[in-house]
């Protein structure tokens, strides 16, 4: 298939919001991994869930199927890659900001995966920064928030509640 029927599909791709966080785009979560055009303009989407379980999935899958047909492409299948795991670092900095603007924290960068890794015996508090007020007077609420993947803090400067992505 020509280079420009594989772009149209991926900027299509790359335009689906995340049902969970719709000011994000999937790009943008860095869940949408690849699209190809195969053949005669069978569309192959990758997707890589945030964590295991993640029941946003069929969601996303639902979504990415309408959005390429409506464009156009008659096929559409979309793939769970669950490796390598999803990780909080493939978030863009455009989905960032988003998450900001939005009034939830971005997370920090994830824990290491390889070398020595510190072992905590006590529990330690997040350095979180309030979206509202930018100021780290923060405190944990609750580790679930609206997702199982965001965390709920309070600012004690701003008093405002709001969510937190979790670092993964």
């Amino acid at each position: 298939m020509s280079r420009t029927t594989t772009e149209r599909a991926r900027r299509t791709a790359e335009r689906v919001t995340d049902p969970e966080l719709p000011m994000l785009t999937l790009a943008d979560l860095g869940v949408l991994r690849d699209v190809e055009v195969v053949g005669d303009g069978h569309v192959v989407v990758e997707i890589t869930p945030t964590y295991s379980g993640c029941p946003a999935m069929a969601a996303m899958r639902d979504d990415l199927v309408r959005e390429l047909e409506g464009a156009g492409f008659d096929e559409v299948e979309v793939r769970i890659s669950l490796h390598p795991a999803w990780t909080t670092d493939w978030i863009t900095p455009a989905g960032r900001a988003a998450l900001a603007a939005a009034g939830i924290s971005p997370p920090g960068p994830a824990p290491s995966t390889s070398g020595p890794i510190p072992l905590t015996l006590l529990p330690t508090a997040r350095q979180v920064r309030c979206p509202q007020c930018d100021s780290s007077a923060t405190e944990l609420v609750s580790e679930f928030g609206s997702t199982a993947c965001k965390a709920q803090y309070r600012c004690t400067s701003c008093l405002e509640p709001f969510d937190h992505v979790k670092e993964i």
